[in-house]
């Protein structure tokens, strides 16, 4: 219900000049634009100051590249892409047989070695019985050819006599050749005797020469030390690592990607099988203007939004590296500069964002996926 007053007042209105309602009305906007500068001034001041942003953002990773260490064919596959596998979980099986059969004759050439090595070892004992035999031979050989030596100067002696008495006719002719029959007999004996001291000196250096040579082979004292034992283990071992290398684990958690194998499939050494994403530790590399990176330090908080989620899940992120380099110098074809028609562009730069592990599990990210990153340059 009007007044009379406020009746008057729109009556005084309607009556004021056209300008002063304009003036009126440029003053009203002027505040309320004052008014929002003002409150964007302060949400600047409090909130946006010292925050450097980009879209340029993509989530990466340092994926595992699974290749065989052997040549051999594929027996088996056991996982498929997108499967989560955790370490150590069995991925490719390789044909083991040709692994199999080299491990059963490195092992036989094992039990040969040690069994040469314990037959060199009683041998040892064998030839050393033998050199003192041959010792004693020898003691005995000397012995008779002692005996012979003197059976001989006492017939030499006897013959002498003998020879020295033909002309007196006090020996008979007989005599004298049974004298000579017995001395000849004394040196066949006296030879033979030296011979066999011979042999016997002779059969005693071979024995040692032999029990030297084995010594050589026993001279390590340890089975498991001799040089043929320790050559057939170490293939032992060698072969029983391919045998291992024929089963492909995975070596760190994540999902299997660009799976490139099948079963029946021939592979070399190095042949690439596939890829394991560990998507629990992922991170975001974030292309920065130049311009932008003044106050950028390691360290400094993030804040990041996703395409895949919205604006509505926030992941938080610390900033753990800056590129060395931009984008264009280590382009496969770099800029070249130094043309005539050269136009200044403003560089990019890759900065690292470490993401947090528990946001990560509750809201996976794939490679690659498009990202939002904020950086605040003042803390």
């Amino acid at each position: 219900m009007n007044t009379p007053d406020s009746a008057s007042n729109l009556a005084a209105d309607s009556d004021a000049p056209p300008a002063h309602r304009r003036k009126t009305m440029l003053l009203r906007l002027g505040m309320v634009i004052g008014l929002v500068a003002a409150t964007w001034g302060l949400w600047y001041l409090l909130f946006e100051r010292g925050m450097v942003s980009t879209d340029n953002a993509y989530v990466a990773a340092d994926s595992a590249v699974i290749t065989p260490r052997i040549a051999a064919a594929v027996a088996e596959v056991r996982v498929t892409d997108t499967q989560t596998v955790k370490a150590g979980d069995v991925l490719v099986r390789l044909d083991d047989a040709d692994a199999r059969v080299e491990l059963a004759s490195a092992e036989a050439a094992l039990r040969q070695a040690r069994q040469r090595f314990l037959q060199a070892q009683a041998n040892g004992r064998s030839l050393d019985a033998r050199v003192i035999g041959a010792a004693a031979d020898i003691s005995q050989a000397r012995a008779r050819l002692a005996a012979s030596e003197a059976e001989l100067r006492r017939a030499e002696d006897a013959l002498a006599r003998r020879q020295g008495l033909v002309g007196s006719g006090a020996v008979a002719g007989e005599e004298l050749a049974q004298a000579k029959a017995a001395a000849a007999t004394a040196r066949a004996n006296y030879n033979s005797a030296l011979g066999a001291v011979n042999a016997a000196e002779a059969g005693r250096a071979a024995a040692s020469g032999s029990a030297q040579a084995n010594a050589v082979i026993t001279g390590v004292g340890n089975i498991e030390a001799d040089p043929d034992v320790v050559a057939a283990r170490t293939r032992v071992e060698a072969v029983r690592l391919t045998l291992e290398r024929t089963i492909i684990r995975a070596p760190i958690a994540g999902v299997v990607s660009q799976r490139q194998v099948q079963a029946g499939q021939q592979v070399a050494p190095g042949t690439p099988l596939m890829r394991i994403v560990p998507l629990a530790q992922v991170y975001v590399d974030a292309n920065f203007r130049e311009t932008q990176l003044r106050d950028v330090r390691l360290g400094q908080s993030a804040r990041l939004t996703s395409d895949l989620y919205g604006s509505s899940i926030e992941f938080t992120g610390k900033v753990v590296g800056v590129g060395a380099a931009s984008g264009a110098a280590t382009a496969l074809i770099p800029a070249q500069n130094a043309t005539g028609n050269w136009v200044k562009v403003v560089q990019r730069i890759p900065v690292r964002i470490a993401l947090d592990p528990a946001e990560l599990k509750k809201h996976p990210l794939p490679i690659g996926a498009s990202m939002e990153a904020e950086i605040d340059t003042r803390d």
